[in-house]
């Protein structure tokens, strides 16, 4: 039998070159970003409880209820105080320079956390079994077991 077939690379189909992938809507829609802000859902409720600490702490770390009229890009109702609220989640915004020095704040804690666990786990060290502290980590696309090798 004679193979009068063309090679499967040099077919093209012809369609559409633009392919229409699907995302599903967000729970909680995005408002336009402000240079000058961040911004933040916070939990008013949760489980249908009223969860005024919560609150309360976020508004005195800062955060301020975004008013509903500010952004109608968002095409929701506003709540009976004119604030932007879906589900129990109350959205709030910050000035950057606020958001960013509370970022610098927890990350120096965390480094301090990790510098005290690190020092008292070197403490425990003797030079006939010296411990090691290398915080690295790999990943591998291995050739082992599992993925069909010999």
């Amino acid at each position: 039998m004679a193979n009068n077939r063309t090679p499967r690379d040099q077919e093209s189909r012809e369609k559409n070159p633009t392919r229409y992938v699907y995302k599903p809507a967000s729970s909680l829609p995005d408002p336009t970003p402000d240079p000058d802000y961040d911004f933040y859902w916070v939990a008013t409720a949760i489980a249908g409880q009223d969860n005024a600490t919560n609150v309360s702490q976020k508004f005195r770390d800062g955060w301020v209820p975004v008013k509903a009229v500010d952004h109608p890009e968002l095409q929701i109702q506003a709540n009976k105080d004119g604030n932007v609220e879906i589900g129990g989640l109350l959205l709030c915004k910050k000035p950057k320079e606020m958001a960013q020095a509370r970022r610098e704040y927890y990350e120096q804690k965390a480094r301090n956390q990790m510098e005290s666990v690190d020092n008292s786990f070197m403490r425990n060290s003797d030079a006939r079994m010296p411990l090691f502290s290398d915080r690295k980590s790999t990943t591998t696309k291995g050739s082992g077991f599992g993925n069909g090798s010999k």
